[in-house]
């Protein structure tokens, strides 16, 4: 949990509310073409049930957050641009929501997808 105490009290921001926000911030990215799954299980879970959160790992470590994100990328793209474009969308989106700073994102490029061209 991420916190912050103010005059009013303590906020909480639960680690599953910003991989909601991280989440989203990807998919609206140039390039992307989905989430991916960091591992079998992961990805067996999600065929069960839809999770807005697919894709992205959210870490805090005392006050720092890190968040990892598996992303499809739509072939012929340059991979590390869209990388780029991903690492600044989530970042700009997640500290403008919560108001706290994103110690590290990282990208994972899992596969690439080819779309219909007709």
């Amino acid at each position: 949990m991420t916190g912050e105490t103010t005059y009013f009290g303590k906020i909480t921001i639960s680690p599953k509310a910003i991989a909601t926000i991280a989440a989203q911030a990807a998919l609206q990215s140039y390039g992307v073409v989905g989430m991916a799954s960091k591992n079998i299980v992961d990805g067996i879970a999600n065929v069960l049930a839809r999770d807005p959160r697919h894709g992205v790992d959210v870490r805090t470590v005392g006050d720092e957050i890190v968040i990892d994100i598996y992303v499809i990328v739509e072939y012929g793209t340059r991979i590390s641009s869209v990388a780029t474009s991903v690492a600044n969308a989530v970042r700009y989106r997640v500290e403008r929501s919560i108001g706290m700073p994103v110690s590290a994102i990282n990208v994972h490029v899992q596969g690439l997808r080819v779309s219909n061209s007709d």
